[in-house]
């Protein structure tokens, strides 16, 4: 049976506490690889997730801080030099998604600086930290969304930063091509996971999966598969795209 297996690779997961980052750390665990995760203040959970990726046989580490100041993903990516001596694969899935409805009419300064924050300055930061320890044949998959391929009513903030992601993946796939680093991007739809509740309480989610062609939102699982696939010899001629998880929803107005 052919299978994936990452064993030697060392890798760094953001925001992998909880939800499609934990799955794409525990995934890279079962194929082998050795796996630094971050949180921001989840720190039990962070623990509890290297445990795991340590019961698959994996080195596994966790740093905690805020990835929109420099400062916490330089000291990141020293740990992960310290324990690891380089980085064969990077995944940038730290983000927000701010829950309430807001016309950008109405949008205020405090919430986009937030959202660009949270969502840009933090994979900038991350991913420049990245490139610079990126050993030859590694892998570099940022996580974006449908809404940064067609919009998101009401959530402008929050599209404008996943679009952007897909652009620093169109340019930086070129740049890292000399080191043959693949950079490529995951854009899930709706995922069954915490960030979603609010929308998917009373009969939302069955209202989301309707407008879905496959007629089910994904789970953190089925996003963490194609991540894994991207980071594997599997995908070493793929770089600069742009891979859809969504269940076909992104075709769907």
């Amino acid at each position: 049976m052919l299978q994936i297996d990452l064993k030697g690779k060392a890798a760094v997961v953001t925001g992998a506490s909880r939800g499609v980052g934990r799955a794409v750390a525990l995934l890279l665990a079962e194929a082998g690889c050795d796996v630094g995760i971050t949180y921001q203040n989840r720190a039990g959970a962070a623990d509890a997730v290297v445990a795991d990726i340590e019961r698959r046989g994996g080195l596994g580490w966790a740093e905690g801080g805020d990835l929109a100041d420099a400062r916490t993903a330089e000291r990141i990516f020293a740990r992960a030099q310290e324990e690891f001596g380089g980085l064969d694969i990077f995944v940038g899935n730290a983000g927000i998604w701010p829950v309430e409805d807001v016309p950008i009419a109405e949008m205020s300064d405090e919430q986009w600086r937030r959202t660009l924050q949270a969502n840009l300055d933090s994979v900038f930061y991350t991913t420049r930290a990245a490139a610079r320890m990126m050993r030859k044949h590694g892998r570099i998959v940022l996580i974006s969304s449908t809404a940064g391929q067609r919009g998101e009513a009401y959530h402008a903030d929050y599209a404008a930063t996943k679009g952007a992601l897909i652009s620093m993946v169109k340019g930086l796939c070129i740049e890292m091509a000399r080191q043959d680093v693949t950079v490529n991007c995951v854009a899930p739809g709706w995922i069954d996971t915490e960030m979603c509740v609010v929308p998917y309480a009373g009969g939302g989610r069955k209202r989301i999966e309707a407008r879905i062609p496959l007629g089910r939102v994904a789970s953190a699982e089925d996003v963490a598969g194609p991540v894994v696939f991207l980071c594997s010899p599997l995908a070493r001629h793929i770089t600069g795209e742009i891979l859809n998880v969504n269940g076909g929803s992104v075709l769907c107005g």
